[in-house]
């Protein structure tokens, strides 16, 4: 799927111009981190492609619901129509630095994992994590906003060793 076809699918699947904009901004920098991984460690394999399209398509779901289970339904509507299981687990697994099984269902899940496995997914979810209002913010920036909406420090952490985890690669 090429870029023209993922925005087609997100307009089609009923996301509105906002979250379109969001998923743009998130699949250009996604692509950016990828780039500077690869180009930092030849040894790392990253699927670019996959990357860019499952950043494009990461908020499918908002055309459902805009609450935490949008990656859910998001994952579901990536799967009814056929796209591919890296695509759909980017999807899945996008939301905050990943969701732990454990988790889960107290806030509304299947009782299932959400964390980022896959490198692809790991950089979908850090860059849509920086991106607000469009713009690539800071860590500082997240991890006090995350404070102030009364985050636990253990999910904070998460984002934190995701954010390290990323950083050392482009190191």
């Amino acid at each position: 799927m090429n870029e023209k076809d993922a925005i087609a699918f997100l307009v089609i699947s009923g996301c509105t111009p906002d979250v379109i904009e969001h998923c743009k901004a998130v699949a250009k920098y996604a692509r950016e981190i990828a780039i500077n991984i690869r180009k930092k460690g030849d040894r790392i394999n990253i699927d670019i492609d996959a990357v860019f399209v499952g950043a494009l398509l990461h908020d499918i779901g908002r055309s459902k619901t805009h609450g935490i289970g949008h990656a859910v339904a998001g994952a579901r509507i990536a799967m009814d129509n056929g796209l591919d299981d890296k695509i759909v687990k980017i999807i899945e697994r996008h939301i905050g630095a990943g969701i732990p099984k454990v988790e889960a269902s107290s806030l509304g899940l299947p009782e299932k994992d959400y964390l980022p496995v896959t490198i692809e997914e790991k950089i979908v979810a850090h860059a849509d994590n920086l991106i607000s209002d469009n713009k690539i913010g800071t860590m500082d920036e997240l991890i006090s906003n995350l404070r102030r909406k009364k985050m636990d420090e253990r999910t904070i952490r998460r984002f934190i060793d995701l954010n390290n985890e990323i950083s050392a690669m482009m190191a």
